[in-house]
């Protein structure tokens, strides 16, 4: 795990989203295409932001995403599909794939369609972020770390769900989902690269816990310690508590 902390999220977005997209680039030099998962939340605003202004040949990229909420329409604020395609695939020529979960469908029957597809998808680079209890995707502490399953259904916990709350996507605790199509850890990990974009002191705790507490499932982010190629995107803020070694 690379740390790579900015004076605030502006600058972090724009040091991530640039970083991502010379990774992608690379991957379409080596193999001629490149496969990436895309990370959504408030986390991701900046770096987003940044990755649709590059030089990139989107027609040699596939997508696949972390995580949506089961039994969401597409036409919710809170959908991630609603704001992948508002804050990405609109924003960027067509790409050669891109695989949205649909929470809409039957939950198993469309977590066996994506697991079927992604791996068929060696990923090339992944965005990802971390939550408020240091979530992964949607796994809440204790994580499973050891299911091979690509995608899994899971419940998220009441941190999770106020977290969601506080961001303004919805209105009560109560209209937050319970459930969710997650990615699993260890497909995550299995990406070549990872690139995590994680601003604000609220995630500030989370962040300490990742980078200094042993990998452990009741911190599930922690398990980036141990990627081969993960760059920690993070503002002052999200910072604040780190060791001074870190910093």
């Amino acid at each position: 795990m690379e740390l790579n902390i900015q004076k605030d999220k502006q600058a972090l977005g724009k040091a991530a989203g640039t970083k991502t997209a010379q990774l992608i680039r690379n991957a379409i030099e080596q193999n001629d295409k490149a496969n990436i998962i895309l990370a959504t939340g408030t986390s991701q605003f900046q770096t987003l932001q940044q990755l649709v202004k590059e030089d990139i040949d989107w027609s040699k990229v596939v997508m696949f995403h972390l995580d949506e909420y089961i039994g969401m329409p597409v036409t919710h604020p809170a959908s991630f599909r609603k704001y992948l395609k508002e804050r990405f695939l609109d924003q960027v020529a067509p790409l050669n794939a891109y695989f949205l979960i649909n929470g809409e469908n039957n939950a198993e029957q469309e977590r066996q369609h994506l697991n079927e597809r992604i791996r068929q998808y060696p990923i090339d680079v992944a965005l990802v972020g971390i939550g408020e209890n240091g979530h992964l995707a949607f796994n809440d502490p204790p994580a499973d770390f050891n299911t091979e399953d690509p995608y899994l259904i899971v419940n998220l916990d009441e941190k999770c769900r106020l977290q969601q709350m506080g961001e303004g996507w919805f209105t009560t605790l109560e209209d937050v989902p319970a459930q969710a199509i997650s990615m699993s850890v260890k497909q995550i990990m299995k990406s070549a690269h990872i690139i995590c974009s994680v601003p604000d002191s609220r995630k500030a705790q989370a962040i300490k816990d990742s980078v200094e507490q042993p990998v452990s499932p009741l911190y599930p982010a922690s398990i980036l310690q141990e990627h081969p190629s993960c760059g920690l995107y993070l503002d002052e803020a999200s910072a604040a508590l780190l060791a001074p070694v870190h910093k």
